[in-house]
């Protein structure tokens, strides 16, 4: 090993240091307590509307440019996607009257979150690196995937459970409603209210989180496997010519594996969310 190299090597973060780095939000504070709601995760924040800007821009644009005749790519594409959400809200949302905004929400929800999930196949120090040469500081942190922040998907599964709340109101009316709180699922009995009552608070705040903690783990878990073969590809400057050349391959073969199979688990995890969606949004439908 050269001596350059060498002190490269001594000046390095450890694999445990940058992994953390690159795993620390730019809030406006740190936090000290696993539930912050005093904490603000401008990155996520950020990527969240602009990405969601982006996608009602596609859609805006593959409306404006929709023709009669014979359809190009891109309105070809989209239109197979609406197609397939809408004959999936069909099936689950048996109103019509509820699947003129039901259909067109679940289109939504599966547009942003997959071009959320999407930001895992950018490499893992190149937008990092850009923001930490526009501060002018190479210790500035920045997150570019917004699914693999927790606040973020709960706050997506939280919006499920308020359009499930207030579909359940419109639909049974809020004294109905109230009613089968404490009716279902055992027997309307008042001896079974409490029970029943209980029963549906857990079924609740079970749905919510499941549905949030999914996306979650799932998009985390991947941006750490791109953390861990991004390390394997920097390890070359610091070991022997022949090791450093086989971990380069190697981390060009398994990123490259990787991203491809990635690209299935992101379009999947948008998939299911609206999926379940669906189904929340569908059982605020039916009477217990």
């Amino acid at each position: 090993m050269s001596v350059e190299a060498h002190e490269a090597a001594e000046h390095a973060p450890t694999a445990g240091e940058y992994i953390v780095h690159h795993l620390t939000f730019l809030s406006n504070k740190h936090s000290n307590a696993p539930f912050d709601m005093s904490v603000v995760h401008w990155d996520s924040i950020f990527f969240s509307v602009l990405l969601g800007v982006i996608g009602c821009l596609l859609l805006w644009k593959a409306a404006r440019a929709a023709t009669s005749g014979v359809p190009g790519r891109f309105q070809a594409a989209v239109e197979i996607l609406v197609e397939m959400v809408e004959s999936q809200a069909k099936g689950i949302v048996h109103n019509a009257q509820s699947r003129k905004l039901v259909a067109p929400l679940a289109l939504t929800v599966f547009i942003w979150i997959f071009l959320m999930n999407a930001m895992d196949l950018l490499p893992v120090d190149l937008l990092p690196f850009i923001w930490q040469a526009i501060q002018g500081d190479h210790e500035a942190k920045l997150r570019v995937v917004p699914t693999a922040d927790l606040s973020v998907t709960m706050g997506l599964s939280l919006g499920v459970l308020i359009t499930c709340l207030i579909y359940n109101v419109k639909i049974k009316g809020f004294g109905g409603w109230v009613h089968e709180l404490f009716a279902a699922p055992f027997g309307d009995h008042w001896a079974l209210y409490p029970f029943n009552f209980a029963m549906q608070m857990i079924e609740f705040v079970a749905k919510t989180v499941s549905h949030g903690m999914r996306l979650f783990g799932n998009m985390y878990a991947g941006e750490l496997i791109f953390l861990l073969i991004a390390l394997m590809g920097g390890a070359f400057a610091s070991v022997g010519l022949g090791t450093g050349i086989g971990l380069a391959i190697g981390h060009i073969i398994a990123g490259s594996a990787w991203a491809i199979f990635h690209i299935l688990i992101i379009t999947l995890q948008a998939f299911v969310f609206m999926m379940l969606t669906l189904v929340y949004i569908g059982q605020a439908h039916d009477s217990h």
